[in-house]
């Protein structure tokens, strides 16, 4: 398989992921046991010696600082959380509860799911195909610190998944997950739930 690897990992976690309330765009920060986290971990090879890109939410940038404190990252916008608009700070168990049938429709849509004023993965995913035709075209491996619905478009964008059901692979929130940028905006898989190393 030709192209240029990359490597994702979804920042260390917050508040808000412990309460399993709906992120988004808001700019939650690094909850202190998500510090704890972030300090913990070191990239395993050959991700170590890759350049560092990152969202520019505030809990991706600080556990990409956290993650390498010599080596900053570069801020990469087409990283960002996907939109949940009026529905950040609710968790899903409390819109299934409060919305009820509509909610439930709304999640039936796969890609084409869209919370009110929020994004659709489908656009998400457009937008890191985007990022990923640019990796391809540069030709250097990266790391990336982005977010659960932006990997989860990686994923979708990789093999096809349509968001209707089960995903493919169940994506472990504290690995790394290493994708082959092909060009045109095309990926594919190449390993997924990557441990980090520790301290």
């Amino acid at each position: 398989m030709t192209g240029v690897r990359f490597a994702v990992l979804r920042h260390a976690p917050t508040a808000w992921n412990a309460s399993r309330r709906l992120q988004g765009m808001t700019d939650i920060p690094l909850s202190a046991d998500g510090e704890a986290v972030a300090r913990s971990w070191r990239l395993p090879a050959p991700a170590r010696d890759w350049r560092r890109v990152c969202s520019p939410l505030e809990r991706a940038r600080r556990t990409a600082e956290l993650l390498s404190p010599t080596a900053p990252a570069v801020i990469e916008p087409r990283l960002r959380e996907m939109s949940f608009g009026l529905w950040e700070g609710r968790s899903v168990a409390e819109l299934r509860a409060t919305i009820g049938a509509s909610f439930l429709e709304a999640e039936q849509r796969g890609l084409d799911f869209q919370p009110p004023g929020g994004e659709t993965p489908r656009a998400t995913m457009l937008r890191l195909s985007d990022w990923a035709s640019a990796v391809a075209a540069d030709g250097h491996p990266v790391v990336a610190i982005s977010h659960k619905a932006a990997i989860r478009a990686l994923l979708a964008l990789a093999t096809g998944w349509d968001m209707t059901g089960p995903p493919p692979v169940k994506l472990d929130w504290r690995r790394l997950h290493y994708f082959v940028a092909l060009g045109g905006g095309s990926l594919a898989v190449d390993r997924l739930n990557v441990e980090m190393e520790s301290v």
